[in-house]
């Protein structure tokens, strides 16, 4: 199952723990401040996301969050091979290549992932064309 997100930069964290496991796509259309942008990694993770796709803006740093909180969840120990968070930053390709990785190569050495959340950091919904998008991929 694929399902869309659009949040818009500050908002409120909707409860996404029935997606549990699944992997995300993170589109960032909008720059968001540092501390929200660590709360939304540290709810992807505490929701269960298991492999993280970043894309758009500061995409680098949305990677780097979504690790740091893997590793916070662990009190900085070992985190059980099934906990682990793998996660990519695609700063330079398009996003139908990054949906195309999504769907042909992101997948979880341990756990089986069937659910993919594509979340939109965006002041403006466009999931049909996402989803269109991904499907297509």
């Amino acid at each position: 199952m694929v399902q869309y997100l659009q949040l818009q930069p500050e908002s409120k964290l909707p409860d996404i723990s029935a997606l549990n496991p699944f992997r995300t796509v993170v589109i960032a259309e909008e720059p968001v401040a540092l501390d929200w942008l660590y709360k939304v990694s540290s709810w992807l993770v505490w929701s269960g996301t298991l492999y993280v796709m970043t894309w758009g803006n500061s995409c680098e740093y949305w990677h780097d969050s979504i690790d740091f909180a893997n590793m916070e969840v662990f009190n900085f120990e070992q985190i059980p091979e099934e906990k682990f968070v793998m996660t990519t930053w695609h700063e330079n390709e398009p996003l139908e290549e990054v949906f195309w990785f999504s769907k042909n190569s992101a997948f979880h050495p341990i756990v089986e992932i069937s659910n993919t959340l594509i979340l939109h950091i965006s002041n403006r919904d466009r999931s049909l064309e996402f989803l269109s998008m991904y499907e297509n991929s």
